[in-house]
């Protein structure tokens, strides 16, 4: 089995899109790994789909090197991107704030026929503490998905497509609601409403998953159609990471329109752990939305390693987008991937490997790559 796995690296590494380099690629390196948590995904790797993308960090003066390894990233290769589109809804909220005078992240306000109060600050706190469904939607109604899709596509980070929210039920209403602002403690207005484009069927492989699914009580048995879900390939998360974590790297105009206080905001929401923001620690463990590293355990995380991230876990599907820097050891590095643990191909019959093979691998994935990086930063 070793040796059929290991077979397969080789193969790829004539087809993989990794930087031109004349030293072994380190992150077939840390596939080749003998870890059962990484070998029994390496064995099946049609079955678990995976797509990983990892970037070399250097430094010198003050300059910034990125060398980027890539393992069966294909923007057309279709995933289900689950909760990492809201990392893209809270850039984009901050800066469409930047463009109007009359709100900040501060403001107060609710949506029509929603009784909870919040503001865009603190929706943007719950998505990275602990991946919040209504604080993503909230933002959602805010943006539109059209205004949404057309800011980070400006950016030149690639292709996107936020077509519905998420686990609501009107997830797919392409019509926003209104929001009513305060404007100071006892007036509000209503922003209007906005009328979004339907969503097409997206048109790559892999829409087409599994053979059967379950919608209410009933089993159907064929594939289930991921065609009009949403749509934010692997390169698209990377992309999006690198110019909030190393905005200075791009030109002005691949750049989000944020100000440096609104990026200081946003890193240290990034990495904030649920403790931190006053969420029960029994439940929302310093690991919850930190797969790489950490995902695979409950004990707290040391002060010397900062993630940066946001993951998703829906439909059989984990990923997991991270900027990692350990300061202990004096090393920093990007890494996204993505993994399908489905074995008996229904979906919405919550029999996903989740917590069996999926959050293992990518918590084992984080290692193997750290302890490179530590050994590089050695050398």
């Amino acid at each position: 089995m070793l040796r059929f796995r290991l077979g397969i690296l080789l193969l790829i590494l004539t087809a993989i899109g990794c930087t031109e380099t004349s030293e072994k690629d380190p992150l077939l390196s840390a596939l080749s790994s003998k870890d059962e948590r990484i070998a029994t995904v390496m064995d099946s790797l049609t079955k678990y789909q995976v797509q990983i993308l990892y970037t070399q960090i250097d430094r010198t003066n003050d300059s910034v090197v990125f060398t980027d390894y890539s393992f069966q990233v294909n923007d057309s290769q279709y995933f289900y991107p689950a909760s990492t589109v809201k990392f893209p809804a809270a850039v984009a909220a901050l800066e469409k704030l930047n463009g109007l005078d009359s709100l900040d992240r501060n403001t107060r306000f609710y949506i029509e026929g929603d009784s909870v109060e919040t503001t865009f600050a603190q929706c943007i706190k719950e998505i990275f503490a602990v991946s919040d469904n209504a604080a993503n939607n909230r933002l959602i109604e805010f943006l539109g998905q059209d205004d949404l899709n057309s800011r980070i596509t400006l950016s030149g980070a690639g292709p996107i497509r936020i077509a519905h929210r998420l686990s609501t039920a009107n997830a797919d209403e392409v019509t926003t609601k209104p929001l009513v602002i305060y404007i100071n403690d006892s007036t509000t207005t209503t922003s209007e409403v906005i009328h979004n484009t339907p969503p097409e069927s997206l048109g790559i492989l892999g829409t087409l998953k599994g053979n059967g699914y379950y919608a209410g009580d009933s089993l159907f048995q064929e594939p289930f159609d991921f065609s009009l879900k949403n749509h934010y390939p692997i390169k698209t998360q990377h992309n999006v990471l690198k110019r909030i974590m190393f905005p200075e790297q791009f030109e002005e105009q691949e750049r989000f329109g944020l100000s440096e206080d609104q990026l200081d905001f946003l890193h240290t929401a990034m990495h904030t752990l649920p403790g931190a923001q006053g969420y029960d620690t029994e439940t929302y463990y310093d690991s919850y939305v930190k797969f790489f590293l950490f995902g695979d355990n409950t004990e707290p995380m040391p002060k010397s390693i900062k993630i940066y991230n946001k993951v998703g876990y829906a439909y059989g599907t984990l990923t997991d987008c991270a900027y990692i820097q350990d300061t202990e050891n004096d090393v920093d590095f990007l890494l996204t991937a993505t993994i399908l643990v489905n074995s008996d191909g229904i979906f919405n019959d919550d029999a996903y490997e989740y917590d069996e093979i999926g959050i293992p691998f990518l918590a084992q994935l984080g290692r193997e790559i750290h302890q490179l990086e530590i050994e590089r930063k050695k050398k």
